[in-house]
């Protein structure tokens, strides 16, 4: 890291006391869970019910073995269940009061997921540098999600990066780089709990009244930022890194 972002700012004194704080208590109570399902809806995030953990590391699917438990959605009809209909998202939320929900990517949104520390140090560099930065969730288990505009189709299709190419959502592949979730993926919103004993969850760092971005305005600092943590992880274990070190 550059010595303009490598010390502890009083910005990043900041960001690391959200990172601390944020997300636990957003979803103590019910109430707090549906209103926060209800403003992602509300910004254009599609939402459909996904799994939730069951006791120890299982999960609440009948899949034996499930590699990605409470991390999936509930139907396989995903896609085309996903929506920002309040009232659906209402009973969803109200019959299913354990459930999960993952926010189809793709449709008005992608979301750009890097390893907590490399985006640690992108989102110092983005702020610092004025840039207009979206949404941000944290998943504990050492992903810093960020979401965007979509790219969609474009007309040119060399230009669209499938999410293949560096991620499925079915996988828990460890990856130490970027995975850029668009068409025909979905990443979990918050509220979401994951599995374990110690309470891990999703939580937004940068709630979604954040108007969403162009990715590409985000891009070279987040692979630049990834690069970086790449080259200097001991193992290039994106799963490795912890939210608080």
């Amino acid at each position: 890291m550059s010595a303009e972002f490598g010390g502890r700012t009083g910005l990043w004194g900041k960001l690391s006391e959200w990172l601390r704080t944020s997300g636990p208590t957003e979803a103590a109570g019910e109430g707090g869970r549906e209103a926060l399902l209800l403003a992602a809806a509300g910004a254009g995030l599609p939402l459909a019910p996904a799994a939730h953990p069951a006791p120890g590391y299982g999960c609440s699917c009948d899949r034996v073995g499930c590699p990605t438990p409470a991390r999936h959605p509930v139907s396989f009809a995903w896609q085309t269940q996903s929506t920002t209909d309040r009232a659906q998202i209402e009973r969803w939320a109200r019959h299913q009061p354990q459930a999960n929900f993952i926010t189809a990517t793709g449709m008005t949104h992608d979301v750009l997921d890097v390893p907590v520390e490399a985006g640690r140090a992108a989102l110092e560099r983005l702020l610092v540098a004025g840039v207009e930065v979206g949404p941000v969730a944290v998943s504990d288990d050492g992903r810093l999600l960020f979401f965007t505009l979509t790219r969609g189709t474009p007309e040119d299709e060399d230009e669209w990066w499938p999410c293949e190419l560096d991620c499925h959502p079915e996988t828990m592949d460890e990856h130490p780089g970027l995975r850029w979730h668009c068409r025909g993926s979905y990443v979990l919103v918050p509220p979401a709990r994951l599995p374990g004993d110690d309470d891990q969850s999703v939580h937004w760092l940068r709630g979604p009244e954040h108007p969403l971005p162009d990715p590409l305005t985000l891009l070279e600092i987040l692979t630049d930022a990834c690069a970086r943590h790449a080259g200097e992880s001991p193992d290039h274990s994106a799963g490795a890194w912890p939210l608080h070190r």
